[in-house]
């Protein structure tokens, strides 16, 4: 990213904090969370607070935050693409740089269930609240569900889960609900993606809170996925993941796409770092498959 840009925010950050709310004011808000296509296609970038910075063989391919930034921009800039995810860090950058304008933005909840961490599981909520996303302007929260039977902490984050559920459906705001069952292996969190077992995070997902209303789900592509996806009427995104075969998972998503209650995609390190470094490639060849 320019230089240019980078002093900008800084400016802003040290100077001037109050210019991050006053962006957020002035920002125009999407008028429709799907685009012309009919679909959403949101990109992703909430994995460096979950210390996540990795792509492919580099392990901190996301920690340049000048050049995640920049990526950002371009793959907001193409046609098609109608908003973004992330932490309050890199929302707050984008409304300095100005390029939010007729997107939506939804903010990450909870990041506590650092990458590798003893304490994988216990992800409490330490990004934004439904309080600040909704004084923000922005369209709703993601939260990250991951549900480990042999886990202790599995009932503590379920219960945080439901009640951002909750306080995202009073204020008529998505909640965008990432549900995996998971286990420990090897000393890590492994999340099994059979399609058994995305069809019961995504039951247990679907129930939590006193009202689904503004429910949406973020779902892994896995195999038989009209079986999947018919374990419940929630809208669904589908979420990218790490690729490691570009064409294999393009065809999966837009297969998965044409389902009833696929809304669009939730995509980021696969675009924003793709193989060639074509970000603005990237991200058309995914909005094409909306």
């Amino acid at each position: 990213m320019p230089s240019e840009k980078l002093s900008r925010i800084v400016e802003a950050r040290v100077n001037d904090p109050g210019a991050i709310a006053a962006a957020a004011a002035r920002r125009v808000p999407a008028t429709s969370l799907r685009g012309e296509h009919g679909k959403a296609m949101i990109i992703a970038a909430d994995h460096p607070a979950r210390g996540a910075n990795g792509v492919g063989g580099d392990p901190t391919a996301m920690a340049d935050r000048g050049e995640l930034l920049d990526r950002l921009c371009v793959a907001l800039e193409r046609p098609g693409v109608t908003g973004v995810l992330g932490t309050a860090d890199i929302l707050e950058d984008l409304l300095l740089l100005g390029v939010l304008d007729g997107k939506s933005v939804f903010g990450s909840m909870n990041r506590a269930g650092l990458a590798g961490s003893v304490f994988e599981i216990d992800d409490r909520f330490t990004g934004y609240d439904a309080e600040t996303i909704a004084a923000m302007g922005f369209d709703g929260g993601k939260m990250l569900t991951r549900i480990a039977l042999s886990d202790p902490a599995t009932p503590s984050v379920l219960e945080a889960s439901a009640r951002a559920v909750d306080e995202l459906n009073d204020r008529r705001l998505i909640a965008m609900v990432e549900p995996f069952m998971s286990e420990w292996r090897e000393g890590r969190i492994r999340n099994d993606l059979s399609p058994e077992a995305v069809i019961k995070s995504i039951t247990i997902a679907s129930g939590l809170g006193r009202r689904t209303a503004y429910t949406w789900l973020k779902l892994p592509v896995v195999e038989d996925m009209e079986r999947v996806l018919a374990s419940s009427t929630l809208p669904a995104l589908l979420l990218g993941g790490e690729v490691t075969d570009a064409e294999a998972a393009f065809a999966s998503w837009g297969r998965a796409l044409r389902l009833p209650t696929a809304q669009g995609l939730v995509v980021g390190r696969s675009l924003l770092y793709p193989a060639g470094g074509d970000v603005a490639g990237a991200v058309d060849k995914a909005v094409s498959l909306l």
